[in-house]
């Protein structure tokens, strides 16, 4: 099996997304796949496409979507495309990202979600007819794992952390600038401490918290470690790796009911419904500390899990091809009547 990735990995910090890729394409290359990130060999079987923006504005993307569908349109047409999708404009209060996601999708044979949250937005409302699967993320185990980490032995103040690549106020700022500010009272100053690592919104600096410039790989995973819990405030989240880093570390966790999370934490994390409730919030996770650093050993979400599954599923759809050329036929015939306006006659 041959397979073009349409994202070109880059090194250092720079997302989950990222690291996604590089397992995916080194799972593939262990089971003696091949994989390309371009459209030159005439004989791909699957291409996978991810995010629409191409260009300038996301120079980790080889290739458009459009181009994969000339690429089957004109060299190979039995060869199979298959969409990742992992963003949307409620994630960012953004305006055109579910546009382009929705033209980029109509060239799919087969849709992939790393959520069902982000699978059941009014934006895919037609996804239960849609050839679809969720496959949520995972990170490395090889790397973030809980050996070397040390729990809280309820003695000093909590060591709280969170890391994300991107300084979207959204990623959970509401939160984490109420932990900032808890800081600075005689209630909390002695009881917490709290790291960020990675990107901040423009302009904005913490008053009392640590902030830690991007790190990734083991590096990031050492610095994780150094602290005794996780928390999450991001908001819509559609699927991110930064709580599977977190908790894959053996931190218990704390997250925001929003978005994906539930789907992903719930049972192994303690999830709070509100920014106003966290303080709260966070008490009572004090407390209960000791069963949350248990419930997280067993959380299953790892990379090689869902390699696995990706792996499974590309499997799958080669066996199935014959099915897809057909769906693709019966797309094409619906075009045809609804340009001459025969549609239902």
């Amino acid at each position: 099996m041959k397979v073009c990735i349409g994202y070109q990995v880059v090194s250092g910090p720079w997302g989950g997304g990222n690291g996604f890729f590089a397992g995916l394409i080194a799972a593939l290359q262990t089971r003696g796949h091949s994989v390309v990130n371009n459209l030159t060999d005439r004989d791909i079987d699957i291409i996978l496409i991810t995010d629409p923006r191409y260009g300038r504005k996301n120079r980790a993307i080889p290739f458009s979507y459009k181009q994969a569908k000339k690429y089957v349109n004109r060299v190979n047409s039995e060869c199979l495309i298959v969409h990742r999708i992992n963003e949307c404009d409620e994630r960012k209060n953004t305006r055109d990202m579910n546009n382009k996601l929705k033209s980029c999708n109509e060239v799919a044979d087969f849709t992939v979600f790393v959520g069902s949250w982000l699978k059941m937005l009014d934006l895919w409302g037609g996804s239960e007819k849609m050839p679809s699967r969720v496959i949520l993320n995972g990170s490395d185990s090889n790397i973030f794992n809980s050996s070397g980490f040390q729990p809280w032995n309820g003695k000093g103040p909590l060591r709280l952390v969170t890391h994300h690549w991107g300084g979207n106020w959204m990623k959970g700022f509401d939160v984490y600038d109420q932990i900032d500010k808890m800081l600075g009272t005689e209630r909390w100053s002695d009881r917490i401490e709290f790291s960020y690592i990675g990107n901040l919104p423009k302009g904005y600096k913490f008053q009392n918290a640590k902030h830690i410039p991007p790190l990734s790989g083991e590096k990031l995973a050492s610095a994780l470690k150094n602290n005794h819990a996780y928390v999450t405030g991001s908001v819509n989240e559609p699927g991110g790796n930064h709580q599977n880093e977190g908790i894959q570390c053996g931190l218990p966790i704390m997250y925001l009911e929003s978005g994906c999370m539930p789907e992903y934490l719930a049972g192994y994390g303690f999830g709070y419904n509100h920014p106003k409730e966290f303080e709260a919030s966070l008490d009572a996770f004090i407390s209960d500390y000791n069963y949350w650093k248990e419930q997280a050993q067993g959380y299953p979400n790892s990379l090689e899990r869902t390699c696995e599954e990706w792996l499974g599923l590309f499997e799958e759809l080669l066996t199935r091809k014959a099915e897809f050329m057909q769906m693709r036929l019966s797309r094409g015939q619906t075009g045809i009547k609804r340009l001459f306006g025969l549609w239902g006659k």
